[in-house]
């Protein structure tokens, strides 16, 4: 799956750090993106034997929520959450109008 993120990124490059909650905590993951040069920022999950984070990367994790927070406020636009347009340029357009009135209201 994390195959087919990496696949439709719109991004010209990768990005140097990926920051992901417990789910994400798994050898064969952090070794996969690695092979991409991709470091992964995650907390270890409870069950884990052997402890492979010491806690300083996760200082940036800590503003994790910032990006949620924001999933969360966009989901107050119906026009989003449907998806009536069919053009991805509109769609787009009103994502961008969305962040705008966003922002605005919380300046």
């Amino acid at each position: 799956m994390e195959e087919l993120v990496l696949a439709g990124c719109f991004l010209d490059e990768l990005p140097a750090r990926f920051i992901g909650d417990k789910a994400y905590d798994s050898d064969a993951l952090v070794k996969q993106m690695s092979a991409y040069g991709v470091k992964m920022i995650l907390p270890n999950r409870i069950n884990r034997k052997e402890k492979t984070k010491d806690g300083r990367p996760l200082r940036r994790y800590k503003r994790r929520w910032k990006v949620e927070q924001l999933f969360t406020w966009m989901q107050n636009f119906r026009r989003l959450i449907t998806r009536w347009g069919h053009c991805i340029e509109n769609f787009l357009s009103f994502v961008h109008l969305a962040c705008l009135l966003i922002l605005f209201r919380h300046l």
